[in-house]
């Protein structure tokens, strides 16, 4: 009994108990007497503990992509912590950010051939909204089709509407509406029919 207790314990364990196991934690890494925890960088707080890629994320308007080309124009490691790096890189960044459209093709930046300046450029953090706001009210302005359904709440895509994105009170409680107010309608003409008919006999 016993030599076969220790053949079950010695047997390997599953793929499913080992993802089940809890694995040890990993050792934090000591960080450099530099080290800042929040780097702000295009008027975003970026955590330190993170990558330079997955931290220039956190500004508004980069995806992973950008932020490894960014990385790379800066000459800066893609997998260094962005809190280990000096300031002089960070700048560096940041001006790799204010001058994109002079080292990126135009179709990698969200404003293309603006309506403003024909000018390519990226925008970021607020100044997104702000673009963003700019846009819907000229479309409100010219009175264009998307700037109407804007205007109207509605949605400006092509969307169906019969279903979805229903505004104010829906279609089911429309009708039982109009049925209660014409049962009524039915009833106080019946009652001034009759009221007429008896007049009429007396």
């Amino acid at each position: 009994m016993a030599e076969e207790k220790e053949k079950k314990h010695a047997e390997p364990a599953t793929p499913a108990a080992e993802k089940a196991r809890p694995k040890p934690a990993k050792p934090s890494e000591p960080h450099s007497a530099d080290f800042r925890y929040i780097i702000r960088i295009a008027g975003a707080d970026l955590d330190g503990n993170r990558s330079v890629v997955y931290a220039l994320t956190g500004v508004k308007g980069m995806g992973v992509r950008l932020a490894e080309i960014v990385a790379d124009l800066a000459e800066v490691p893609r997998n260094v912590k962005i809190g280990d790096l000096p300031e002089a890189k960070v700048t560096d960044i940041e001006q790799v950010l204010q001058n994109l459209p002079e080292y990126t093709p135009h179709w990698i930046l969200n404003r293309q051939n603006d309506w403003e300046t024909g000018e390519d450029y990226h925008a970021f953090g607020s100044d997104i909204d702000l673009r963003i706001r700019d846009d819907i009210n000229l479309m409100k302005k010219i009175r264009c089709y998307k700037g109407i359904r804007h205007e109207q709440g509605q949605k400006v895509r092509g969307q169906r509407t019969r279903s979805n994105g229903r505004t104010g009170l829906t279609v089911g409680v429309v009708k039982k509406q109009a049925i209660a107010a014409a049962q009524e309608k039915a009833k106080e003409e019946g009652g001034r029919k009759k009221e007429k008919k008896e007049e009429k006999k007396e």
